[in-house]
């Protein structure tokens, strides 16, 4: 699709966002709403983004700084703003979703990697999420370690799996193995897409 490109997330953009959203969520009861959705924008609008083209939003990629192996709470807003000067921390990708008719061609891996290219630029070391509706298999292929040690809040549901990869140049990992579970109790971050990315794989 030559004619759609990447752009930040804008606030004539917020009633086909927070539709998009509801499609994608309601029916699994991971719905969050939109203040809450506008309060990870405000945490990190650099990190926000939408597919735009002619014929409306083909969708759109919420993420945010966030501590490994922490992430928001889907049944709370985010309070206060997200410090973006931080290098070396986490990147979290809370939430991608693909409109309906623009699903297959290959959009939310798209995102994913401009989300990428941003963290590389801004010095982040990991990228995280956390896979729902049996997404887990999916993004294992796209580079990302589960965790399943880590505590997720009951917002997630219960087959939900906190997962993170490396964002390193140098092709290191940074992300330990074993001492995920000193921190299993602080909870964890959602996304959504096409072209193997199915609605609703990742929320967090």
């Amino acid at each position: 699709m030559s004619d759609t490109r990447i752009r930040l997330l804008q606030e004539e953009d917020w009633d086909e966002v927070v539709a998009l959203e509801e499609r994608a969520y309601a029916a699994s009861g991971l719905s969050e709403g939109e203040e809450a959705l506008r309060s990870r924008h405000r945490a990190s609008p650099s990190t926000c983004f939408v597919l735009a083209h002619a014929g409306g939003l083909g969708g759109y990629l919420l993420a945010l700084p966030y501590p490994l192996f922490r992430c928001p709470d889907l049944s709370s807003a985010e309070h206060g703003a997200v410090r973006e000067d931080d290098p070396g921390g986490n990147l979290h990708l809370h939430d991608l979703v693909i409109a309906e008719r623009d699903r297959g061609r290959g959009l939310a891996r798209r995102m994913q990697r401009h989300l990428e290219a941003v963290g590389r630029t801004a010095r982040h070391r990991t990228l995280s999420l956390v896979a729902v509706q049996g997404s887990q298999a999916m993004w294992k292929l796209l580079g990302f370690r589960a965790q399943p040690e880590i505590g997720l809040p009951v917002s997630y549901g219960a087959e939900a799996v906190y997962m993170a990869k490396a964002l390193e140049p140098d092709g290191t990992d940074p992300v330990p193995g074993s001492s995920a579970q000193d921190t299993a109790a602080k909870g964890a971050p959602r996304a959504t897409g096409s072209a193997g990315l199915p609605v609703g794989s990742t929320r967090g």
